[in-house]
């Protein structure tokens, strides 16, 4: 079967840390090779597309900005469709805060201390790598004194560097949401509905005409799984056949890395399970 578009995840299938993966070239080239659009779309909330492709450039991979999408993208899509207006109090990191800003948000960031001096509407939960018990006692006090909304960058708990797994925007999510004993309204990102949407129209293919690859089931497979796309699983991340197996979402195809993706394409690939 032939492919238009591919939905590319990054970390633990492209890069680990900011070095590139075993077959992560070799993928890649054959996916140009046979004319596969391709976007690389991540779950980092932090980094806009021109620092992203940066980093994917340093790693000897070419990529521009308008092939990337990221969490942080989808947030903000996210607010301007339920949330235009209104004030954003930001739990995260300066990264996420400037593509809020430059989407016309106003944003208070969760200080260690006291109530935001301003009002706010919306409190926007990601990875912040100084979050820490007084942080998440402000924020929970001021989520809770306001009433607010909470609102997720994106699920991943743990993230792979180059040391190994590291806490992640679902980490924060759940402490914060687990404090106030309430769930987030919604949480951005992959597999959340409107990330599908965005990647597949920046492709400009149909769902059916789609691959995803990556290597979460429950973020990148689960993406393509709820549209009928492709799903394609690579071992190079943080999953290995006992999570699949004790898994509800299953891939189409599983291989060892990126460079698997030639027997999907030819067809030799046989199906998960």
């Amino acid at each position: 079967m032939s492919y238009h578009g591919a939905i590319l995840d990054v970390d633990g299938t492209i890069l680990r840390g900011e070095e590139p993966l075993p077959g992560a070239d070799v993928g890649l080239a054959t996916l140009d090779a046979r004319g596969v659009r391709r976007l690389f779309v991540s779950n980092n909330p932090t980094r806009p597309p021109a620092a992203y492709a940066e980093t994917l450039r340093r790693a000897g991979i070419d990529a521009e900005p308008d092939e990337i999408l990221t969490a942080g993208a989808s947030t903000v899509a996210y607010l301007g469709r339920h949330h235009a207006g209104e004030t954003v109090y930001l739990v995260g990191e300066r990264g996420l805060r400037e593509q809020l800003e430059n989407a016309g948000f106003d944003v208070v960031v969760a200080g260690k201390h006291g109530n935001p001096e301003r009002g706010v509407d919306v409190a926007v939960v990601s990875i912040d790598r100084e979050f820490d018990y007084d942080t998440l006692t402000t924020a929970a006090r001021t989520v809770r004194s306001e009433a607010l909304p909470i609102v997720g960058s994106d699920p991943d708990a743990v993230i792979p560097a180059a040391e190994g797994d590291v806490p992640g925007s679902g980490a924060m999510i759940a402490a914060v949401t687990g404090t106030v004993e309430r769930e987030a309204e919604a949480v951005l990102g992959k597999p959340h509905a409107i990330t599908r949407e965005l990647a597949l129209d920046r492709l400009d293919c149909d769902a059916a005409d789609c691959l995803v690859i990556g290597d979460r089931l429950d973020t990148d497979i689960a993406l393509g799984a709820d549209a009928g796309m492709t799903t394609v699983l690579v071992r190079s991340g943080v999953t290995d056949d006992a999570r699949i197996e004790r898994s509800s979402v299953t891939p189409d195809h599983v291989v060892d890395d990126l460079s698997g993706i030639d027997a999907v394409l030819e067809g030799d690939a046989s199906r998960y399970g």
